[in-house]
């Protein structure tokens, strides 16, 4: 069983920014958190939506540097949380709840990159961690004041690099098998596909979708596990340190990386889809396994039994469930 996957025709495509995509939008009287959003895409997304209206809440583990990202940008807040760490999450969560605000826009946009075998406090591997379970759990804790939206999105950034690996749910944690950091960084973006098929299906009744973003390729901090040796050896960069000239056109700018996202979340072409995977502005076409080129989503991030083998799995581990559902 997949779930469909029928390109729209938006109108926009690769080369188009976030800041094209909201032209005409207004959020005003509309409330937003954006995870990371004080460096990378993130930063420009916070930035679009205080600029069309949105009041938007920065959860961030360095506060002191969301502070100054965000010092002279509108409408802006920013509290303290760390996807790695449970307790944070539900602090922040219990924050936001108490203020009695409704929460119109969840981005989870927050993530990290191919690092160094790590594990969390709970010894949950750290990609997997950060890049799934920690939003997991951030959805989960602040879905009262989804469901108090009336009409809610939640947006779920996953990648390209969910062509890399399945979820291997005998072993997510690789407690049997050795660690490759780029499967733990596949296996961490297709659960986010996963887990918005699933919570689609879990917010439909309420006015709640959700949506999972591949921005496209874009240089900003994320890479900063990645050696320059190791692009060279993948293609990635020249003998001089340099993109491949045959490769430029592949690259966005942040604006640019940021637009699915931006679209994802506020386009009215929207209200009556979701549970799909996103890029270049649109609905991804769905294809085969063997797939050669780097568009579209493959089977197994799109899988709904998998999707509600992954909630059940995640609320497993991280001993959160959703409340009057």
């Amino acid at each position: 069983m997949t779930t469909p996957q029928t390109p729209l025709h938006s109108g926009f495509g690769p080369r188009h920014t976030a800041a094209d995509v909201i032209a005409d939008i207004d959020l005003r009287g509309k409330v937003a958190i954006v995870t990371g959003g004080y460096s990378g895409i993130g930063l420009e997304t916070t930035r679009v939506l205080a600029e069309a209206g949105a009041t938007v809440i920065v959860p961030a583990r360095t506060p002191d540097k969301a502070h100054d990202a965000l010092r002279d940008m509108p409408r802006t807040e920013v509290a303290a949380m760390d996807l790695l760490d449970p307790v944070s999450i539900d602090t922040f969560a219990e924050s936001f709840l108490s203020s009695g605000r409704p929460l119109h826009l969840l981005i989870n946009n927050a993530g990290i990159m191919a690092t160094p075998f790590t594990r969390d406090a709970r010894g949950y591997e750290a990609q997997f961690s950060a890049n799934h379970l920690g939003h997991f759990q951030l959805v989960v804790r602040l879905w009262p004041a989804l469901k108090r939206a009336g009409s809610a999105r939640v947006v779920t950034l996953s990648s390209g690099a969910h062509r890399r690996a399945a979820l291997d749910f005998d072993d997510p944690h690789f407690e049997r098998r050795s660690y490759d950091k780029w499967i733990a960084y596949g296996q961490s973006k297709t659960a986010g596909v996963l887990f918005t098929l699933a919570l689609d299906k879990r917010g439909l009744p309420h006015g709640i979708r959700a949506f999972a973003v591949h921005p496209g390729r874009i240089e900003t901090a994320l890479q900063r596990f990645i050696t320059m040796e190791e692009l060279k050896t993948q293609g990635f960069r020249d003998a001089a340190g340099q993109i491949p000239e045959d490769q430029l056109s592949l690259y966005k700018t942040v604006g640019q990386g940021a637009a699915t996202t931006v679209w994802c979340a506020t386009s009215p072409a929207l209200e009556d889809t979701g549970g799909v995977y996103c890029e270049d502005v649109d609905i991804a076409q769905a294809v085969p396994a063997d797939h050669k080129a780097l568009n579209g989503v493959l089977p197994w991030a799109i899988d709904a039994d998998a999707a509600e083998r992954l909630w059940t799995l995640s609320e497993n581990l991280c001993g959160a469930r959703l409340q009057g559902r």
